[in-house]
């Protein structure tokens, strides 16, 4: 009955959404046994329903991968960056491996390139020493730190007095890893409702109530306005992965205290595209030293081989809940923007010619701490925190979440 339930679930929340009056009492209601709310969570979703269980996942847009899942430089990171038995530095690791795996045996498109780690300038080394220190602490075992001499060898366009080789980090096409990871999930048995809100809930009975709606009816709602549920679920387990309104959705369970969730802060990236070039002028990834907010504007090879420089760091505010639950950020790239990246890949790139960037595509980050603020790891939040059995909140996954994703759905269905 339960498993009935699910399959028809999509159906069910379709007919309940037109059927149902405004009235929050009488607002119809359904039972489910595991919600991922937002397909960024395809990753979970698949563990969840390679386990048994019965899994629905709940998406605002009409596919999935339009937010930050899709807009990133599809890298596969070594675990370098990040503190010693820090979430990022376990998760990235093992999900190196799991997923350079995972694509093999599913014939996967992607490419271990490798990634140079550059110092432009002899007051850079002590940091790029330092992030060697941090990759070795964290098991990343095939680290190489290179005189700028060989590495300039290894690249004659790079410009650098000293560089750390980082084998093993690579490129993925992450749309065809999600396609895999949702049929997956659907081969065994998952749903998925497209064009989907979850827009808050409450606490009832020691069980967390989703408000639902469907995302065309919250197209025209007024700033501030309240929001009438369609449809009420109430499931045994509730993912809330749903990357850049996770905080503000969190924020909507009435009966969890704000105090135990965190304020989110986001920052915008823009890639250009490197134009009127025949061959791309590196073989590696290259990487300058990290800033605030980010790893610096470094030089992906996507796997046609297309360039790209990317992403700088520009700090915006957040729009309001709804409008965040429909992904209305601003992925616009002006090409005045490239004005800000010649004299940055310029350190490491100096034949960079001008006129060579053209306007490639932007992401937003959701992230846990603001500027000048030091670096706040992945948030996995469950019942210890915040109180309600079954629901995990998901908060912070920016880089390296597309490499940690297999380990993340690893560890929490490992939990429960």
């Amino acid at each position: 009955m339960l498993r009935n339930t699910i399959r028809n679930c999509s159906s069910k929340i379709a007919t309940a959404i037109k059927s149902s009056p405004r009235g929050f009492a009488a607002t119809p209601t359904e039972t489910a046994d595991a919600v991922v709310v937002g397909a960024a969570g395809l990753a979970v979703a698949r563990e969840l329903a390679l386990r048994g269980r019965e899994v629905l996942v709940i998406e605002s847009a009409g596919t999935f991968g339009t937010g930050t899942s899709s807009r990133n430089s599809e890298v596969i990171h070594a675990g370098i960056y990040y503190p010693a038995k820090s979430l990022k530095a376990r998760f990235c690791v093992r999900g190196k491996e799991l997923l350079y795996k995972y694509c093999c045996d599913r014939g996967i498109p992607h490419k271990q390139l490798g990634k140079l780690i550059v110092a432009t300038s002899v007051a850079e080394i002590p940091k790029l020493e330092n992030l060697m220190r941090f990759g070795i602490a964290n098991g990343v075992e095939d680290l190489r730190m290179m005189e700028g001499s060989d590495a300039m060898r290894m690249e004659p366009e790079l410009q650098c007095v000293k560089a750390l080789l980082s084998p093993s980090t690579g490129i993925v096409d992450s749309h065809s890893f999600m396609l895999s990871l949702l049929g997956e999930a659907e081969n065994c048995k998952a749903t998925l409702s497209y064009n989907t809100t979850v827009v808050g809930g409450h606490i009832e009975g020691d069980r967390l109530h989703l408000h639902i709606s469907e995302s065309k009816e919250l197209a025209n709602n007024i700033v501030d306005s309240p929001v009438l549920p369609q449809l009420i679920l109430i499931p045994r387990l509730v993912i809330n992965s749903a990357g850049l309104s996770a905080v503000p959705l969190a924020r909507r369970f009435d009966g969890i205290s704000r105090k135990v969730v965190p304020s989110p802060y986001y920052a915008r990236g823009c890639y250009f595209t490197l134009s009127k070039t025949r061959t791309p002028p590196f073989n590696h990834l290259i990487y300058p030293m990290p800033e605030d907010g980010g790893i610096g504007v470094h030089v992906t090879i996507d796997l046609s081989g297309l360039v790209k420089f990317g992403p700088d760091v520009e700090w915006i505010s957040g729009p309001d809940d709804i409008s965040s639950f429909l992904n209305r950020f601003d992925y616009s790239v002006s090409s005045d923007r490239s004005a800000r990246f010649y004299p940055e890949i310029r350190k490491y790139f100096r034949n960079l010619k001008d006129g060579c960037l053209e306007p490639g595509y932007s992401g937003i980050r959701a992230k846990l701490c603001g500027p000048k603020q030091p670096p706040q790891d992945f948030m996995i939040q469950g019942e210890d925190v915040h109180g309600v059995p079954g629901l995990i909140n998901l908060f912070g996954i920016e880089s390296p979440g597309l490499t940690s994703s297999l380990a993340i759905a690893e560890y929490i269905v490992s939990k429960l």
